[in-house]
């Protein structure tokens, strides 16, 4: 599938709805290869959370695995998306319109959080307050998988992502975090066979 003629990659977005006027490259249709694979080897697991969970699909692929899963995101019309192939793949989900920088407003907690392409939006002060967000909902002992951008990945397209290196992500993380983890990875994308070079990180709240 081709990147949509209205969508481009150096296109700065005004707000969340904006990523989604027409699909986006990293709405692939399926879970990030990254992501199934921690899946199918147990690693996701208790109440999941899905943090900038787009249309879905990794809030699916759990809801499929029989846990109880949740997707959090600003933009609208991929929440509108994410509900309508729950009902037409007979999944169970939760999906709600929330700041991931505020997640306590949720009430809530988890053992899990997903994230695949939002820590790497955020700058430095919107960072702090994301990092903030997750340790006020994920339980001790709870596992942080996140997918982003890596400082590996060529500069010139997506001039509004982050290229992150492995010592922001430890510094980010440094206080109440064991980075457990970070190796490279691949964030799919649909123009691209090849994808972009990211990096997963695994991270466990104490």
């Amino acid at each position: 599938m081709a990147t949509s003629p209205h969508y481009s990659r150096t296109h700065r977005p005004h707000g969340p709805d904006d990523l989604y006027r027409s699909p986006p490259p990293w709405d692939i249709g399926r879970p990030q290869g990254a992501f199934r694979a921690l899946a199918d080897a147990g690693a996701i697991r208790g109440r999941v959370l899905d943090a900038g969970c787009g249309t879905g699909e990794h809030v699916l692929m759990c809801a499929g695995l029989g846990l109880d899963a949740t997707g959090v995101d600003l933009a609208s019309a991929a929440l509108g998306s994410a509900e309508e192939k729950a009902r037409e793949r007979g999944r169970t989900a939760r999906f709600l319109r929330q700041d991931a920088r505020k997640l306590a407003e949720l009430g809530e907690s988890f053992d899990t959080v997903l994230d695949c392409g939002l820590f790497h939006s955020f700058d430095a002060e919107d960072r702090d307050a994301y990092v903030r967000s997750l340790g006020s909902v994920l339980n001790a002992g709870g596992r942080y998988f996140m997918l982003c951008f890596s400082d590996r990945q060529p500069e010139g397209d997506w001039p509004w992502v982050h290229r992150v290196t492995q010592a922001e992500i430890a510094t980010a993380f440094a206080d109440g975090w064991r980075v457990d983890s970070i190796e490279p990875a691949t964030i799919e994308i649909t123009p691209d066979p090849d994808g972009i070079r990211a990096w997963l990180a695994a991270l466990t709240r104490i």
